[in-house]
Protein backbone atom coordinates (compact mmCIF):
# COMPACT_ATOMS: atom_id res chain seq x y z
CA UNK A 1 0.00 0.00 0.00
CA UNK A 2 1.22 3.43 -0.84
CA UNK A 3 -0.16 7.59 -0.46
CA UNK A 4 -1.96 8.24 -3.96
CA UNK A 5 -3.02 11.29 -2.93
CA UNK A 6 -2.76 14.22 -0.22
CA UNK A 7 -5.26 16.99 0.23
CA UNK A 8 -5.04 20.25 2.21
CA UNK A 9 -8.23 22.20 3.71
CA UNK A 10 -7.08 25.59 5.35
CA UNK A 11 -10.23 26.65 6.34
CA UNK A 12 -12.87 24.78 7.38
CA UNK A 13 -15.46 23.60 4.54
CA UNK A 14 -14.00 25.73 1.88
CA UNK A 15 -12.56 24.29 -1.41
CA UNK A 16 -8.88 22.74 -0.50
CA UNK A 17 -6.30 21.69 -2.41
CA UNK A 18 -4.65 18.54 -3.25
CA UNK A 19 -0.38 18.66 -2.37
CA UNK A 20 2.57 16.57 -3.05
CA UNK A 21 3.17 16.63 1.19
CA UNK A 22 1.47 16.49 4.19
CA UNK A 23 3.69 17.87 7.26
CA UNK A 24 2.00 16.45 10.63
CA UNK A 25 1.54 18.29 14.08
CA UNK A 26 -0.09 17.00 17.40
CA UNK A 27 -3.70 18.50 15.53
CA UNK A 28 -2.58 16.69 12.65
CA UNK A 29 -1.63 18.01 8.82
CA UNK A 30 -0.33 21.29 9.68
CA UNK A 31 -2.26 24.28 8.44
CA UNK A 32 -5.25 21.93 7.68
CA UNK A 33 -8.63 23.11 9.06
CA UNK A 34 -7.22 25.91 11.18
CA UNK A 35 -9.52 28.50 10.15
CA UNK A 36 -13.17 28.63 10.38
CA UNK A 37 -16.31 31.00 9.42
CA UNK A 38 -18.47 31.40 12.27
CA UNK A 39 -21.85 33.08 12.46
CA UNK A 40 -23.14 36.10 14.44
CA UNK A 41 -23.66 33.78 17.31
CA UNK A 42 -20.42 32.47 17.24
CA UNK A 43 -21.53 28.99 15.87
CA UNK A 44 -19.45 27.44 13.35
CA UNK A 45 -20.95 27.68 9.46
CA UNK A 46 -20.29 24.93 6.72
CA UNK A 47 -21.79 24.09 3.44
CA UNK A 48 -24.55 22.02 5.28
CA UNK A 49 -26.17 25.54 5.52
CA UNK A 50 -24.29 27.77 3.36
CA UNK A 51 -23.77 26.16 -0.25
CA UNK A 52 -21.99 29.45 -1.83
CA UNK A 53 -18.90 28.50 0.33
CA UNK A 54 -17.92 25.85 -2.32
CA UNK A 55 -16.89 29.71 -4.39
CA UNK A 56 -14.62 29.99 -2.68
CA UNK A 57 -10.68 28.47 -2.19
CA UNK A 58 -8.38 28.56 0.56
CA UNK A 59 -5.05 28.22 0.07
CA UNK A 60 -2.23 28.58 2.87
CA UNK A 61 0.84 31.33 2.37
CA UNK A 62 3.92 31.99 4.99
CA UNK A 63 1.70 34.89 6.59
CA UNK A 64 -1.39 32.99 6.83
CA UNK A 65 -4.33 32.29 4.15
CA UNK A 66 -5.27 33.29 1.06
CA UNK A 67 -8.70 32.77 -0.08
CA UNK A 68 -10.17 33.38 -3.85
CA UNK A 69 -13.58 33.38 -4.94
CA UNK A 70 -14.40 32.09 -8.40
CA UNK A 71 -15.43 35.73 -9.61
CA UNK A 72 -11.72 36.72 -9.51
CA UNK A 73 -11.55 38.40 -5.74
CA UNK A 74 -8.87 37.45 -3.83
CA UNK A 75 -8.02 38.19 -0.43
CA UNK A 76 -4.50 37.23 1.51
CA UNK A 77 -5.41 36.95 5.83
CA UNK A 78 -2.70 36.65 8.47
CA UNK A 79 -2.12 34.91 11.50
CA UNK A 80 -4.30 36.95 14.15
CA UNK A 81 -1.76 38.37 16.78
CA UNK A 82 -1.51 37.70 20.28
CA UNK A 83 -3.51 40.55 20.72
CA UNK A 84 -6.39 39.41 18.10
CA UNK A 85 -9.71 39.71 20.44
CA UNK A 86 -10.40 35.55 21.45
CA UNK A 87 -13.78 34.29 20.64
CA UNK A 88 -15.57 31.71 22.18
CA UNK A 89 -16.86 29.69 19.17
CA UNK A 90 -18.93 26.55 18.66
CA UNK A 91 -17.89 23.66 16.41
CA UNK A 92 -20.43 21.16 16.60
CA UNK A 93 -20.63 19.98 20.89
CA UNK A 94 -17.21 21.87 21.49
CA UNK A 95 -16.76 25.61 22.63
CA UNK A 96 -13.15 26.67 22.29
CA UNK A 97 -11.43 29.67 22.19
CA UNK A 98 -10.22 30.85 18.99
CA UNK A 99 -8.59 34.30 17.79
CA UNK A 100 -10.84 36.34 15.84
CA UNK A 101 -8.69 37.49 11.67
CA UNK A 102 -9.92 40.76 11.82
CA UNK A 103 -12.70 43.56 10.42
CA UNK A 104 -11.03 43.08 6.80
CA UNK A 105 -11.30 39.30 6.28
CA UNK A 106 -15.03 39.69 8.10
CA UNK A 107 -16.51 42.72 5.43
CA UNK A 108 -14.83 40.48 2.52
CA UNK A 109 -16.07 36.68 3.33
CA UNK A 110 -19.50 39.03 4.17
CA UNK A 111 -19.83 40.53 1.03
CA UNK A 112 -18.40 37.05 -0.94
CA UNK A 113 -20.96 34.96 0.87
CA UNK A 114 -23.50 37.05 1.33
CA UNK A 115 -24.17 36.68 4.83
CA UNK A 116 -22.62 37.87 7.58
CA UNK A 117 -20.04 35.75 8.78
CA UNK A 118 -16.19 36.24 10.80
CA UNK A 119 -12.94 34.13 10.37
CA UNK A 120 -11.36 32.83 13.12
CA UNK A 121 -8.10 30.69 13.97
CA UNK A 122 -6.20 28.30 16.43
CA UNK A 123 -4.15 29.68 18.25
CA UNK A 124 -1.60 29.24 21.23
CA UNK A 125 -4.82 28.79 23.60
CA UNK A 126 -6.74 26.49 21.84
CA UNK A 127 -7.57 23.25 23.23
CA UNK A 128 -10.41 20.54 21.52
CA UNK A 129 -9.98 16.92 22.66
CA UNK A 130 -11.29 14.06 21.22
CA UNK A 131 -14.27 12.34 23.57
CA UNK A 132 -13.59 9.40 25.88
CA UNK A 133 -11.62 7.84 25.83
CA UNK A 134 -9.28 9.48 23.92
CA UNK A 135 -9.09 12.47 25.52
CA UNK A 136 -5.22 13.03 24.91
CA UNK A 137 -6.04 13.95 21.12
CA UNK A 138 -6.23 16.87 20.41
CA UNK A 139 -8.35 18.36 17.10
CA UNK A 140 -8.59 21.39 15.13
CA UNK A 141 -11.70 22.44 13.83
CA UNK A 142 -12.24 19.06 11.59
CA UNK A 143 -15.52 17.74 12.37
CA UNK A 144 -14.51 14.36 14.02
CA UNK A 145 -10.70 13.93 13.82
CA UNK A 146 -6.98 15.42 13.42
CA UNK A 147 -7.49 13.30 10.12
CA UNK A 148 -9.38 11.58 7.34
CA UNK A 149 -7.97 8.66 5.29
CA UNK A 150 -10.07 6.77 2.23
CA UNK A 151 -8.75 3.92 0.35
CA UNK A 152 -9.27 4.50 -3.52
CA UNK A 153 -10.26 1.23 -3.65
CA UNK A 154 -13.39 2.67 -1.89
CA UNK A 155 -14.15 5.18 -4.00
CA UNK A 156 -13.76 2.66 -7.01
CA UNK A 157 -16.06 0.23 -5.50
CA UNK A 158 -18.43 3.13 -4.99
CA UNK A 159 -18.08 4.46 -8.41
CA UNK A 160 -18.43 1.25 -10.35
CA UNK A 161 -21.86 1.07 -8.34
CA UNK A 162 -22.96 4.89 -10.00
CA UNK A 163 -24.04 6.17 -13.44
CA UNK A 164 -21.64 8.98 -13.44
CA UNK A 165 -18.81 8.54 -11.07
CA UNK A 166 -17.82 11.37 -8.35
CA UNK A 167 -14.23 12.46 -7.40
CA UNK A 168 -12.89 11.86 -4.31
CA UNK A 169 -13.13 15.47 -3.48
CA UNK A 170 -16.66 15.11 -2.35
CA UNK A 171 -15.19 13.22 0.56
CA UNK A 172 -12.41 15.94 1.56
CA UNK A 173 -9.69 13.16 2.85
CA UNK A 174 -6.58 14.18 3.99
CA UNK A 175 -4.42 11.01 2.73
CA UNK A 176 -5.76 8.60 -0.23
CA UNK A 177 -3.85 5.28 0.26
CA UNK A 178 -3.95 3.24 -3.24
CA UNK A 179 -2.84 -0.67 -2.74
CA UNK A 180 -5.82 -2.19 -0.72
CA UNK A 181 -9.18 -3.97 -0.63
CA UNK A 182 -12.21 -1.80 -0.99
CA UNK A 183 -13.21 -0.80 2.49
CA UNK A 184 -10.48 -2.49 3.76
CA UNK A 185 -10.04 0.18 5.90
CA UNK A 186 -13.43 0.19 8.16
CA UNK A 187 -11.30 -2.64 10.21
CA UNK A 188 -7.88 -1.18 10.73
CA UNK A 189 -6.64 0.18 14.10
CA UNK A 190 -3.32 1.51 13.62
CA UNK A 191 -0.97 1.75 10.43
CA UNK A 192 2.43 3.30 9.79
CA UNK A 193 3.87 5.51 6.85
CA UNK A 194 6.77 4.56 6.07
CA UNK A 195 8.35 8.33 5.57
CA UNK A 196 11.91 10.31 4.55
CA UNK A 197 12.39 10.86 8.00
CA UNK A 198 11.09 7.55 9.49
CA UNK A 199 8.32 5.89 10.09
CA UNK A 200 5.17 7.63 11.54
CA UNK A 201 2.07 5.39 13.40
CA UNK A 202 -1.50 6.78 12.95
CA UNK A 203 -4.02 5.35 15.38
CA UNK A 204 -7.76 4.44 14.01
CA UNK A 205 -9.98 6.32 16.00
CA UNK A 206 -13.36 5.86 14.03
CA UNK A 207 -15.12 5.39 11.12
CA UNK A 208 -16.04 8.62 9.53
CA UNK A 209 -20.19 9.13 9.38
CA UNK A 210 -21.31 10.78 6.53
CA UNK A 211 -23.24 14.32 6.33
CA UNK A 212 -24.92 15.85 3.35
CA UNK A 213 -21.43 17.25 2.00
CA UNK A 214 -21.12 14.35 -0.29
CA UNK A 215 -24.15 15.02 -1.77
CA UNK A 216 -22.69 18.76 -2.53
CA UNK A 217 -21.16 19.48 -6.16
CA UNK A 218 -17.68 20.23 -4.69
CA UNK A 219 -17.37 22.81 -7.61
CA UNK A 220 -20.55 24.13 -7.83
CA UNK A 221 -22.65 23.50 -4.47
CA UNK A 222 -25.75 22.19 -6.50
CA UNK A 223 -27.13 19.56 -4.83
CA UNK A 224 -27.41 15.76 -5.99
CA UNK A 225 -28.79 12.77 -4.52
CA UNK A 226 -25.38 11.03 -5.46
CA UNK A 227 -23.45 9.37 -4.33
CA UNK A 228 -25.07 9.36 -0.90
CA UNK A 229 -28.31 7.74 -2.22
CA UNK A 230 -26.31 4.32 -3.43
CA UNK A 231 -24.22 4.57 -0.18
CA UNK A 232 -27.03 4.32 1.75
CA UNK A 233 -27.82 0.98 0.52
CA UNK A 234 -25.09 -0.46 1.04
CA UNK A 235 -22.63 1.38 3.53
CA UNK A 236 -25.99 1.90 6.46
CA UNK A 237 -24.36 1.15 9.78
CA UNK A 238 -27.04 -0.49 12.15
CA UNK A 239 -27.09 2.99 13.62
CA UNK A 240 -29.00 4.22 10.55
CA UNK A 241 -25.41 6.27 9.62
CA UNK A 242 -23.39 5.93 6.32
CA UNK A 243 -20.21 5.40 6.66
CA UNK A 244 -16.94 6.05 4.41
CA UNK A 245 -13.57 6.51 5.71
CA UNK A 246 -11.67 6.02 8.47
CA UNK A 247 -10.45 9.00 10.86
CA UNK A 248 -7.26 8.95 11.80
CA UNK A 249 -4.42 10.54 14.72
CA UNK A 250 -1.16 11.02 14.75
CA UNK A 251 1.31 9.33 16.91
CA UNK A 252 4.21 11.84 17.06
CA UNK A 253 7.22 10.64 18.98
CA UNK A 254 9.26 14.11 18.00
CA UNK A 255 7.45 17.33 18.46
CA UNK A 256 8.72 19.07 15.54
CA UNK A 257 6.27 16.86 13.55
CA UNK A 258 7.17 14.75 10.46
CA UNK A 259 5.99 15.24 6.52
CA UNK A 260 4.31 12.59 4.79
CA UNK A 261 4.83 12.31 0.72
CA UNK A 262 3.11 11.41 -1.61
CA UNK A 263 4.79 7.81 -2.90
CA UNK A 264 5.28 7.05 0.50
CA UNK A 265 4.69 2.75 2.08
CA UNK A 266 1.83 2.32 3.88
CA UNK A 267 1.71 -0.96 6.34
CA UNK A 268 -0.81 -2.46 8.37
CA UNK A 269 0.13 -2.90 12.41
CA UNK A 270 -3.47 -4.00 13.29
Amino acid sequence: MHISALYHYPVKSLQGHSCDALPLDRYGAVGDRRWMLVDNDNQFVTQRSLRTMVRLKATNIAAGVRIESDNGARIEISYPEDAAILRDVTVWHDTVTARDAGDRAAAWLSEQLQTPVRLVAMGPEFRRSLSAPREQIQVGFADGAPLLLIGQASLDDLNGRLETPVSMLRFRPNLVIDGAAPFAEDNWQLIRIHTAAGPVELECTHTCARCAIPGLDPLTGAVTKEPLRTLARYRRGDDGLVYFGQNLAPRLSDPRGITIDLGDRVELVK
